[in-house]
C-alpha cells in the first residue's frame, strides 16, 4: 500500500469541510440502505430492523481510528419513495442517525399495496436516485476530479418479498443506466421460519442469474437472513470491514527446493472483531492488558492500593477444543496463588491448596473457565448509564499457574464466513508445499529466547539520533566552585587565593575533573575523600556543646570564622 494513500480526501468545500478516510481502509465505499417497508411484512420486520440499525449505528458512530463508513444515506419504500437521510458522515452524527431510525419506526405497517411491480419500480428509482445524489454530493464538495473517480457506492436493499424476484426486477430495470459508481448491489431478503424453502431455485436459475449479473456490469448478490436482530446486525457490520479487493494484503514466502525463488502464497486479511481500544468510553471492556495495573479497578484521587481487588465470577465451563482462538484478543496475564503479606499463614495455605486443585481439575478435564467481571460501584465506575461487562477465558497450564485472556462479546464480533472445504487439495500443490516444509527446521518445543527482533539496536540508534547536536560542556570543579559561590569581603578573597592556585597546578599536572560543585557543608569532605587522603591539618573542628536552661545539651552552631575555615579546608582538599 503506497504512502500517498495514507489519507485520501473525498472532497472539500469552500467552507473548509473535509471528508477523509485513512490508508487502512482506502477503498471504503459510501453506503446506501434502501428499506422496503411494505405491508403486511413491515409490521414484523420493522422492530427487528430498527433495533439492529440502532445498535449498529451506536457502535459505528463511536469508533476511533480510520473511517470505515465515509458516507451513509437511507431510503424508505412504502407507498412512495422517501429519502429519510441524505449522504452524511457517520462518525459524530449519532443523534441525527438515531432520529432517522425513529422516523423509520413510524412508517405504517398496515394497509394495502398496489402490487409487487409497483414496489419494484420504486426500488429501481431509489437506486438511481442514490447514484444521482452521490454525483451531486461530489460535485458540491470535491475540488479535484481524482477524488470523484475514487469514490464508489454500495447499495443494500432490505426486503421481505421473494429475493429472486426482486433481483430480476432490478436487473431488468437498471440495464442501460449509468452504473459506473455502483460497486455492488446487495439484496437482503428477511424471511421467517415459515417462509424458508418457498423461494428455492434450481442450478439452472443460478446460472441464469450469474449471466444477468455479468451483463449488468456490476456485482449483484442475494442474501437470505432470518428475521432476528443478530442476523441483521451481522449484515450491517460487514460495512465495517475493509472492502478492498484491488490488491492482495499479504505474501507468505516458503523456501523452495531449488533455493532460487521462494514459493509465494498470496493472502487477504480480515478482521475478526472490533478492538475495544477503538471505543474511547469503555474502560471496563478489557481494553488494556499490557500490565497488571491496567487490570486493576480505576481509582479517583488516591492510588489503587486502597481499592478492592477486581472480582471475576465464573459463569461457565468450556471445552478447550471448542474455543476458537480468533475470538480472544489482547495480551494474556498469568495468575498465580497470592503471596500477600496481609494474609495469615493458615489462609495462605488454604488458598494455595484451592489454586492447586483448580489448576489440576481444569488440566485433567481439558476445560476452560468463562469469567465475567462483576461491576464496580457507581461511585468508582462513574456515569449513570448501564454497566459494561468484560469477559475472560481462564486456561490451565502444566505449571502452577493460569492464563487469563480477554474474549470478545457479541457487540464487537464481526461477520466471518469460513467455509470448510469438502474437496481434496490438488496433488501437485500438496507436493510443492510438503517440499517447502522439508527445507525448514522443526522444533518440538518452541523457545522464544531463540528469536531476536533487533529491538535493542533499534532503540540505541534512536537514542543516539535524538540527542542534541551541541551537548552541554561540563566545567572543571574549581571554576564551577568559583562561579557558584561569589566571594564576599577582602578576608574571604585572601583566604581563597591559595586554593585557586592549587587548582591551577592540578590542572597543569593532570586533567581537571568535571563534577558537580560540592556543598559548603560536610558533603564537601565526603566528596574530597575520594580524591585521596586529606592533609593532616584538614581536621574538622570539634563541636561545642552548650547547656540550655532546661538541662538539655545541644550542638552550638559554628561561628563565622569556623565556617570560613571549613570552606578553605574543603577547597584545599580538592
Amino acid at each position: 500500500m503506497s504512502m500517498d494513500n495514507r489519507k485520501r480526501p473525498v472532497g472539500s468545500s469552500n467552507s473548509g469541510n473535509l471528508v477523509y478516510w485513512s490508508s487502512s481502509f482506502p477503498r471504503q465505499p459510501a453506503r446506501v440502505l434502501i428499506v422496503e417497508a411494505l405491508p403486511p411484512w413491515w409490521s414484523e420486520t420493522c422492530p427487528v430492523l430498527c433495533d439492529a440499525l440502532d445498535n449498529f449505528l451506536s457502535l459505528a458512530c463511536s469508533l476511533d481510528g480510520p473511517c470505515r463508513i465515509p458516507l451513509l444515506s437511507l431510503y424508505a419504500i412504502s407507498r412512495q419513495q422517501e429519502c429519510l437521510l441524505p449522504f452524511v458522515q457517520v462518525r459524530g452524527n449519532l443523534a441525527r442517525l438515531r432520529s432517522c431510525v425513529e422516523e423509520l419506526r413510524t412508517l405504517p405497517g398496515e394497509g394495502c399495496i398496489r402490487g409487487a411491480a409497483r414496489g419494484g419500480d420504486l426500488l429501481r428509482q431509489a437506486v438511481l436516485d442514490s447514484l444521482q445524489q452521490l454525483k451531486q454530493f461530489i460535485r458540491h464538495t470535491s475540488t479535484g476530479s481524482q477524488a470523484s473517480n475514487n469514490l464508489s457506492v454500495e447499495v443494500t436493499v432490505v426486503t421481505s418479498q421473494p429475493g429472486r424476484g426482486v433481483v430480476r426486477h432490478l436487473e431488468a430495470g437498471l440495464k442501460g443506466a449509468d452504473l459506473v459508481s455502483l460497486k455492488r448491489l446487495l439484496v437482503v431478503q428477511i424471511y421467517s421460519a415459515a417462509d424458508w424453502g418457498q423461494d428455492s431455485h434450481s442450478p439452472e436459475d443460478l446460472h441464469t442469474e450469474t449471466d444477468d449479473s455479468l451483463m449488468l456490469g456490476t456485482e449483484v448478490d442475494l442474501q437470505r437472513v432470518e428475521n432476528s436482530v443478530f442476523t441483521m446486525e451481522t449484515v450491517l457490520k460487514a460495512w465495517l470491514q475493509e472492502q478492498g479487493g484491488d490488491r492482495e494484503h499479504l505474501h507468505l514466502l516458503l523456501p523452495s527446493l531449488d533455493n532460487l525463488s521462494p514459493v509465494c502464497v498470496k493472502c487477504d486479511m480480515q478482521e475478526r472483531l472490533i478492538s475495544p481500544a477503538l471505543i474511547p468510553l469503555s474502560p471496563n471492556l478489557g481494553v488494556k492488558t499490557e500490565s497488571v495495573r491496567d487490570f486493576l479497578p480505576l481509582a479517583k484521587g488516591l492510588a489503587n492500593q486502597g481499592q478492592p481487588p477486581r472480582r471475576l465470577k465464573a459463569i461457565k465451563t468450556l471445552h478447550a477444543d471448542g474455543v476458537c482462538e480468533s475470538v480472544l484478543y489482547g495480551l494474556p496475564l498469568v495468575l498465580r496463588p497470592t503471596t500477600c503479606w496481609q494474609l495469615d499463614w493458615d489462609e495462605m495455605e488454604t488458598n494455595h491448596n484451592l489454586f492447586h486443585a483448580l489448576c489440576h481439575t481444569l488440566r485433567s478435564r481439558d476445560l476452560f473457565l468463562l469469567l465475567h467481571v462483576e461491576p464496580a460501584q457507581r461511585s468508582t465506575a462513574g456515569g449513570s448509564g448501564p454497566c459494561v461487562y468484560s469477559h475472560y477465558v481462564l486456561q490451565p497450564s502444566p505449571s502452577l499457574s493460569l492464563l487469563l485472556k480477554p474474549v470478545v462479546s457479541r457487540e464487537l464480533l464481526l461477520p466471518c464466513s469460513l467455509p470448510v472445504s469438502t474437496q481434496e487439495p490438488d496433488p501437485d500443490a500438496v507436493q510443492t508445499i510438503q517440499g517447502c516444509f522439508t527445507q525448514l527446521d522443526e522444533e518440538c518445543v518452541f523457545n522464544p529466547l531463540s528469536l531476536s527482533s533487533n529491538l535493542y539496536q533499534h532503540l540505541r540508534s534512536r537514542g543516539l539520533l535524538s540527542q542534541p547536536r551541541y551537548p552541554y560542556r561540563l566545567q572543571p570543579a574549581v571554576a564551577h566552585r568559583d562561579q557558584s559561590q561569589p566571594l564576599e569581603g577582602p578576608k574571604a578573597t585572601g583566604s581563597r587565593r591559595q586554593p585557586q592556585n592549587h587548582g591551577r597546578q592540578l590542572g597543569m599536572n593532570s586533567k581537571a575533573r568535571a563534577t558537580v560543585a560540592p556543598l559548603p557543608s560536610s558533603s564537601s569532605h565526603s566528596s574530597s575523600s575520594s580524591l585521596g587522603p586529606p592533609p593532616a591539618k584538614a581536621s574538622r573542628p570539634a563541636l561545642k556543646l552548650s547547656s540550655s536552661s532546661n538541662g538539655s545539651r545541644r550542638a552550638a552552631a559554628p561561628t563565622r570564622q569556623e565556617e570560613n575555615n571549613d570552606d578553605d579546608v574543603s577547597m584545599v582538599m580538592q
